[in-house]
């Protein structure tokens, strides 16, 4: 088998044998969990807390808790919903578009992002579920006979189109991830002790044995899914912007939302990613694994992104000028300038001009810089789903509708509830599932190892 080309920077760096991949990964799931981890998870539960207290408070007194009012009656709810669904993109994306792609740098970062989008679809669910004010008559979005005459769900309505395309995308992306996890439980399964953790894992493994059969089977069912995850990518944030798009309400009736969107929600799912793997790289110290040019080549990924997205914000303006329509040009224009232009300042310089840093090599490798700047986008990316809401909303076509708002307690309570719960459930599944694909690492080892690539190099000369 040949290394790769020297002019590739190694993937896995130091002397690493499958041996020494094996210890590094299974070790946060047999050792005890350092300080860190204790102090990120306590922060995490606290939050997570508060937020149920706050759900709590919403389902016994009624929607009337939040910040919404007439005008504005889509407000924290659906931007927070929107926000979520879009951090979930880059799980998907990473596993089953580089995958067909045969991108060897995604087997570091996959799995952690696979399990990021889970959890970030379960965030997104709660904002939906209680959105629609009556979540025990949820049943009814779902295309079931019911014997309530002739009442039916509404095929025409973006919202039911949401149910179909984020639950297909849930439990597509679940089976995704699982499957890629049966090799590494059955690593887990061989080397634990404790007898109750062999069984569960020797349960979770599906008496996987590493067979040729097995992994050749294995290889087809990844490569079947990522065929199916990956229109899924596209469809999943295309369907999210119709709920805008098929209004007639001035600046969302536009045809640009689904690729923008979609652009969008790959942008700010890379840049949580990267937060969510600087953190896991410094707690379970996987530097080896991990590298800077992991980061590089995800930060890459970040330009593009968020230079579509720059360019989809510039098309907007134009078409609203271009068009002629005054409602369309009031909107854009009270949008950067109204009494909300803040927030529409804050999108414009976290979206666009913030990522635009990574043209130089020496900030685009550098770690720190990238944490703080994949936190910077992710805050941008929430504010362009409130700018598109709020603003909108608050001047209609009626002055006489006119109205401000403003969040709720209860409203923010629920927000970082959902970012503690996110964290939590990542924290606690980094300490019982392998957080790298191990078994995709050893993969390459031999062709992108730091050692075998010096030892190929040796012998070339």
């Amino acid at each position: 088998m040949h290394a790769e080309s020297n002019i590739r920077e190694p993937l896995i760096l130091g002397h690493k044998t499958y041996r020494n991949i094996s210890d590094d990964i299974i070790a946060p799931i047999e050792g005890k969990a350092n300080r860190t981890w204790y102090i990120l998870f306590t922060i995490s539960a606290l939050a997570f807390m508060w937020g149920i207290g706050c759900l709590s408070y919403t389902i016994g007194v009624g929607i009337g808790a939040w910040g919404s009012n007439n005008g504005v009656d889509w407000a924290w709810d659906i931007t927070n919903f929107v926000w979520w669904i879009g951090i979930g993109h880059a799980g998907t994306l990473i596993s089953a578009v580089l995958l067909l792609f045969r991108q060897k740098w995604r087997m570091a970062i996959n799995r952690s992002a696979e399990a990021m989008t889970i959890f970030a679809v379960l965030c997104a669910a709660i904002f939906v579920t209680l959105h629609t004010g009556r979540p025990w008559l949820d049943y009814m979005l779902f295309p079931l006979p019911n014997q309530f005459g002739s009442l039916w769900p509404n095929f025409n309505s973006p919202l039911l189109w949401d149910v179909f395309a984020v639950s297909t995308y849930a439990t597509v992306s679940i089976v995704f991830w699982y499957i890629g996890l049966i090799p590494d439980f059955a690593m887990i399964r061989d080397r634990v002790i404790k007898p109750k953790m062999k069984k569960a894992y020797s349960l979770l493994s599906f008496g996987w044995g590493g067979s040729v059969r097995h992994w050749s089977r294995f290889e087809e069912v990844s490569l079947v899914l990522a065929g199916l995850s990956t229109p899924l990518v596209f469809s999943v944030h295309s369907i999210v912007s119709f709920d805008f798009a098929t209004s007639v309400v001035p600046g969302w009736h536009t045809t640009i939302f689904p690729p923008y969107f979609v652009s969008g929600a790959v942008f700010s799912g890379f840049a949580m990613v990267l937060t969510l793997m600087l953190i896991v790289r410094k707690v379970y110290k996987l530097e080896a694994y991990l590298t800077v040019k992991h980061v590089e080549y995800m930060n890459i990924v970040i330009i593009v992104t968020g230079s579509i997205v720059g360019v989809a914000y510039l098309t907007e303006l134009f078409m609203a000028w271009y068009s002629g329509v005054e409602w369309e040009q009031y909107a854009f224009l009270n949008r950067a300038t109204g009494p909300m232009a803040w927030a529409y300042w804050i999108m414009m310089s976290c979206n666009v001009l913030s990522p635009q840093f990574f043209w130089f090599k020496k900030l685009r490798t550098s770690l720190a810089f990238t944490f703080v700047l994949s936190i910077v986008i992710n805050i941008g990316m929430w504010f362009e789903r409130f700018v598109i809401i709020v603003p909108t909303l608050c001047r209609t076509y009626l002055p006489s509708t006119w109205n401000t708002y403003s969040p709720s307690f209860i409203d923010v309570g629920i927000f970082v509830g959902t970012i503690g719960m996110f964290f939590t459930l990542f924290l606690l599944y980094s300490r019982t599932f392998p957080v790298i694909a191990q078994a995709e690492l050893k993969s390459i080892l031999k062709a992108s190892g730091e050692e075998h690539k010096k030892a190929a190099e040796q012998a070339h000369h």
